[in-house]
């Protein structure tokens, strides 16, 4: 009931771009392997931003 009006951080933004793009990544795996390597590449980009942000507070 509380965190009904608490913003996302930017870590818990990428971690939901991230899995978008994974999903996306899988689904591409077996029809167009060049643009599932694109989203693969975009998602390990991300992942390096959260881990460099998680790396900051900590």
């Amino acid at each position: 009931m509380f965190g009904l009006f608490k913003k996302k951080t930017e870590v818990e933004k990428l971690q939901s771009k991230y899995e978008a793009l994974m999903k996306e990544w899988h689904s591409l795996s077996t029809i167009n392997r060049s643009a599932s390597d694109d989203k693969y590449a975009e998602a390990q980009k991300i992942a390096e931003q959260i881990n460099q942000l998680k790396n900051e507070v900590a």
